[in-house]
């Protein structure tokens, strides 16, 4: 096979999340645990980083790789989902896993993880730990999937864990109550291994605060730390990133004691240069001027709540908003976020999860948001661009997977 076939072959024998969602979660360890002796052990070769969180997890999973980059350290990065191609999940110095090895890699193993029918999820980390050991990475920032505790990356035995925050978000697996939610993110807490949290509430303080103690892991919270270079400047330029920057800053001396060699200088060219040194996408990213247009990842009430926070700063003529969501998230909940004086272009993102655009656009109406149903994001954008001024602002969004169908045909809509 080659690569394009590896990947039709892995999206159709492992079930992927993005595309069909529940009947991709598989709960425990077990298949990791198979998967990881077979490949001997692989997490065990390099150190490691742990990050969980309802929001936050990718900004600050990245951030903190680009920092261990700038001090000169060969970083592993895993994250997910991707965005235009898979190999964007697996990198080593911002660099994506190659093709070739993701082919070498299914028909080395296929025999071995068939008869298991791990999911997409399982198959990819695996790979992942696997690829970082061949390469010889000196630490792995590794972002959790989903919630913490049965999340098959939990398999690592970390130097630091980051939790960013807690909000609702894949309630059917995680729990209805943020207290619930807490308690499987808090999951990656391992025992004497220090864990910072990002954002703390009343019901979730408790939570971290009983499992930090049965593990005797020192605990701290960000919000109560005094932050060194704390005036540092961001590339990533979302009004949510000051929350992941203080994540990310409380982690630095934890980092420092377990003998990282991070200083000043490695701290501030991370956080301006993240883009270039990880290849993040999709964070309060701009793809156009005049008429400006913005592309942001959030997808969720605790996400799209900073984005509704920040267009409200926008100067423009008209705000124009291109928008769909994924049939498993509080869609009224996020619609009731969204600005009333705007115009709206509702469309689908291309997966299987995808809310059909009809049912989105009556949700958003009865919300009180007005506007007319693309088939696909492309339609959408086109229609905004034709239909805007140059003091206009066009934001897409509401999906991971509108922002990826936007960044996959971003040469056809002349983006940059």
């Amino acid at each position: 096979m080659n690569y394009s076939e590896t990947i039709t072959y892995l999206y159709q024998s492992t079930p992927l999340f993005q595309q069909v969602g529940a009947g991709a979660y598989k709960e425990g360890l077990t298949n990791s645990l198979l998967l990881d002796e077979h490949l001997g052990h692989p997490h065990r070769l390099f150190h490691s980083i742990h990050v969980a969180g309802t929001n936050g997890k990718g900004s600050c999973s990245h951030t903190l790789a680009a920092i261990l980059q700038s001090a000169g350290y060969r970083v592993g990065l895993y994250t997910s989902p991707h965005l235009v191609d898979f190999r964007e999940r697996i990198r080593v110095n911002g660099v994506p896993v190659s093709e070739q090895y993701v082919v070498d890699f299914v028909e080395r193993e296929r025999s071995f993880f068939e008869p298991l029918h791990p999911s997409f999820f399982e198959l990819t980390t695996a790979m992942a730990f696997r690829y970082f050991a061949d390469c010889h990475v000196d630490v792995a920032v590794v972002e959790v999937g989903l919630g913490g505790r049965l999340d098959c990356t939990n398999l690592i035995s970390p130097d630091l864990s980051v939790i960013t925050n807690i909000s609702f978000d894949h309630t059917q697996f995680l729990g209805h109550t943020l207290a619930a939610i807490a308690r499987e993110k808090a999951g990656i807490i391992k025992p004497h291994t220090p864990v910072v949290v990002g954002e703390v509430l009343p019901e979730t303080r408790s939570v971290f605060e009983h499992q930090a103690e049965a593990m005797e892991a020192p605990l701290y919270f960000a919000e109560e730390q005094p932050l060194l270079y704390a005036d540092v400047e961001m590339e990533l330029k979302g009004c949510y990133q000051q929350k992941n920057r203080a994540t990310v800053l409380a982690a630095i001396p934890l980092l420092q004691q377990a003998g990282y060699r991070v200083g000043e200088a490695e701290v501030r060219r991370g956080f301006a240069q993240v883009v270039e040194l990880t290849g993040l996408q999709g964070r309060w990213q701009q793809l156009q001027d005049a008429p400006r247009m913005v592309c942001d990842t959030g997808h969720n009430v605790g996400g799209i709540r900073y984005v509704a926070e920040q267009l409200k700063s926008q100067h423009c003529r008209t705000l124009r908003m291109v928008m769909g969501m994924v049939n498993d998230k509080d869609i009224r909940g996020v619609l009731a976020l969204l600005p009333r004086q705007a115009v709206y272009y509702f469309t689908q993102a291309s997966v299987k999860r995808a809310l059909p655009v009809e049912e989105f656009a009556r949700l958003a109406m009865e919300a009180g948001l007005q506007g007319s149903c693309y088939p696909d994001v492309a339609s959408a954008v086109r229609a905004a661009q034709k239909e805007s001024l140059p003091e206009d602002f066009i934001f897409v969004g509401g999906s991971s997977y509108i922002v990826a169908d936007l960044l996959t045909c971003r040469d056809a809509l002349n983006l940059h």
